[in-house]
């Protein structure tokens, strides 16, 4: 069953980020030629006012072509043809759909399980928060400069900043206090904490779940970020990064753990898969290489600062470039979650 429900999570990604640029396509009076999702041999097809509306073979992306990588024709409506400022705005706007897709999710997944308000649940004796006088009920604001609104982000704060002596802002009683925690090394769990417990979820209205579905697409946006910034410093390493075959394995395994409880809590963990997988699709296309989005854009800013294009065949080869290395990184990507998960 996992492989179905991570083709279908992962499908509807994709629908929606394509989607972005199609709409956007669409409002600005740009020609699509074809929307589609799934990538490789045709399987289904059908020609709606110029636009050829498809299903192919593969569901590991998907596409609406608009004309970007070709030369401009006599069509007034030729993606080409447009100003610079629309094309960057249908460029962005898959990412953009990420966004709010993830924010949705985040929404409705808030209003069925409730939020997790930094607030600390316990302060472990022996550990710095319990030593600076940090107790239950607290609530952490910043962490090493850093706003908190989630308790996840203190318990990520910790993981990628493991044995840092860290500054945290905090109220206590009404009052707001600051301590210089420096985590201990726990022989039993194998890394270094600050001794903050906690995470208990509360109960959302719509307001508060409008609130922490912010604040949750930005913990995924900052995480990623994050990761990222790690991965280029080789804090881990390339091997660490997951690919389709990784995600059909987390996507299985949750549905394992939870389809005993009922399908609500089933939809509520697919939710959540959603929710980080729709932000990170929404990242990774806005980083400026060369076949993404972001590449994409570069040039288009390019343009607009110079006032005149860059020859499409000059960047058609860098991305034809860009394309090669991510095919590349996907094939290496796949083997290690394949060894991973079947070795």
């Amino acid at each position: 069953m996992g492989i179905i429900f991570a083709i279908l999570i992962f499908s509807f990604i994709v629908f929606f980020h394509e989607l972005g640029h199609f709409i956007v396509a669409k409002k600005n009076g740009i020609d699509v030629q074809e929307f589609a999702i799934g990538m490789g041999p045709l399987i289904y097809g059908r020609e709606y006012h110029g636009t050829l509306y498809s299903v192919r073979l593969f569901p590991i992306g998907g596409f609406c072509a608009m004309g970007e990588d070709e030369e401009e024709d006599d069509s007034p409506n030729n993606f080409n043809k447009k100003s610079v400022w629309a094309r960057i705005c249908v460029i962005a706007a898959g990412a953009v759909f990420n966004f709010i897709l993830a924010f949705v999710c985040a929404v409705v997944l808030i209003l069925m399980t409730g939020y997790d308000a930094p607030v600390v649940g316990e302060a472990a004796e022996g550990y710095a928060a319990k030593e600076a006088g940090i107790e239950a009920g607290d609530t952490i604001v910043r962490m090493g400069g850093k706003r908190i609104h989630v308790f996840r982000e203190i318990s990520f704060y910790n993981d990628f900043h493991q044995g840092e002596t860290v500054e945290v802002e905090y109220v206590h009683d009404g009052e707001k206090k600051t301590a210089t925690l420096e985590p201990k090394f726990d022989e039993e769990l194998g890394f270094y904490r600050t001794g903050i417990s906690g995470g208990a979820y509360t109960e959302a209205n719509i307001l508060t779940a409008v609130q922490y579905g912010a604040y949750e697409v930005r913990f995924w946006i900052n995480t990623t970020l994050e990761s990222l910034k790690m991965l280029v410093t080789r804090q881990i390493g390339i091997e660490q990064m997951s690919g389709p075959v990784g995600i059909v394995d987390v996507v299985d395994d949750a549905y394992k753990q939870t389809k005993d409880y009922g399908a609500s809590v089933v939809f509520a963990q697919f939710l959540y898969i959603a929710i980080l997988l729709s932000a990170n699709l929404g990242v990774f296309n806005l980083l400026p290489f060369p076949a993404l989005d972001g590449g994409r854009l570069v040039f288009l800013f390019i343009e607009a600062v110079r006032k005149k294009r860059i020859p499409p065949e000059k960047e058609g080869y860098v991305h034809l470039v860009g394309i090669t290395l991510l095919m590349v990184l996907m094939v290496f990507v796949m083997y290690n979650d394949i060894k991973r998960v079947f070795f």
